[in-house]
């Protein structure tokens, strides 16, 4: 055989290798809310390769809304990254159960206009949310009720958007304060404002994850395990790479470098290293769910969370998971 054969047979076989990769790749769509830095694991697996080595050709969707759980029960959707939207939807009946958990201490914070010296100076006036009933109003309430506030008779709720949004609000006195993360409290702080709390110095609240159907739980545990540990690999990816994970940001967010710096050096701290979801938290979701929903039944952790594919992950990674 000519080395002229020889090397069209091997162009061939690597091209049927190539093609069968790709044809192996399993398909799968995974939701998220919005552009929040929390939320960027499973999107930075994607963009790092991390799922492409678990064998996935993922698509990552954005979603909002009630949108994300109907999704997820019909199948448009295989995954959403919101903790507090599966804990709800399970709470309510769905078939829902929180898998693993990314940032397990809600990286947000309280921000208000310059003339409010602390949380309590906040009694009477209108903070901004960007949705009602949405994870925004939900952990404005327990700062609120930290430091003595009654959330439904000392002060009231405007739904005024995104955070840019919210702080433009403030800016024309619409409301006195508003919520959010990283980079609103940097944008804030560049408009005059100051933060009177931070969410994730006072309590834990599982906050980005994974969220799946318990029919996908029973039915694919072994895709279930393999987006677990693309998911972890990229949060200690973010904990260990400063400067790619804010190239990461300028190239998914399309912001600039120092907006990105600024979010990543707010938040990098937030994500875990294995998964894990910390049981006090998870109490509290629990319960912020059911008054949101109207429950008032006890709610045991195994009607909300499943955590036995992540004790598997965990094991395959070598992590002794908390």
């Amino acid at each position: 055989m000519t080395c002229s054969a020889t090397r069209i047979l091997g162009a061939l076989f690597s091209a049927v290798l190539i093609c069968t990769s790709v044809q192996a790749a399993e398909k799968i769509r995974v939701g998220y809310p919005g552009p929040a830095a929390s939320f960027i694991p499973l999107q930075l697996a994607r963009s790092n390769g991390f799922l492409r080595d678990e064998g996935f050709d993922a698509e990552i969707i954005q979603m909002a809304g009630n949108v994300p759980m109907t999704a997820l029960i019909n199948g448009d959707i295989d995954y959403f990254t919101v903790i507090i939207n599966g804990v709800r939807g399970a709470i309510q009946g769905l078939p829902l159960r929180v898998v693993a958990c990314y940032v397990p201490t809600n990286p947000v914070m309280l921000i208000a206009r310059p003339e409010f010296k602390s949380v309590r100076d906040l009694k009477g006036k209108t903070i901004g949310i960007q949705s009602f009933g949405g994870a925004v109003q939900v952990q404005a309430t327990i700062i609120l009720k930290h430091f003595g506030l009654d959330p439904e008779k000392d002060v009231k709720f405007l739904a005024t958007g995104d955070g840019t949004l919210r702080l433009a609000a403030m800016k024309q006195g619409l409301t006195a304060a508003t919520m959010g993360s990283a980079p609103v409290d940097h944008l804030g702080a560049k408009m005059g404002f100051v933060v009177l709390a931070k969410g994730y110095e006072l309590f834990s609240y599982p906050n980005s994850g994974l969220v799946t159907t318990v029919k996908k739980i029973k039915e694919r545990p072994d895709e279930v395990k393999k987006v677990i540990k693309a998911g972890i690999r990229a949060t200690n990816y973010i904990r260990a790479n400063r400067e790619g994970t804010i190239q990461f940001l300028i190239r998914q967010q399309k912001i600039d470098r120092e907006i990105a710096t600024a979010t990543y050096d707010s938040v990098a701290k937030a994500f875990n290293e294995d998964g894990s979801v910390p049981e006090d938290g998870l109490r509290l979701v629990i319960e912020e769910a059911k008054k949101s929903v109207k429950v008032d039944r006890e709610v045991r952790f195994s009607e909300v969370a499943d955590l036995s594919i992540l004790r598997e992950a965990q094991k395959e990674l070598e992590i002794k998971g908390k």
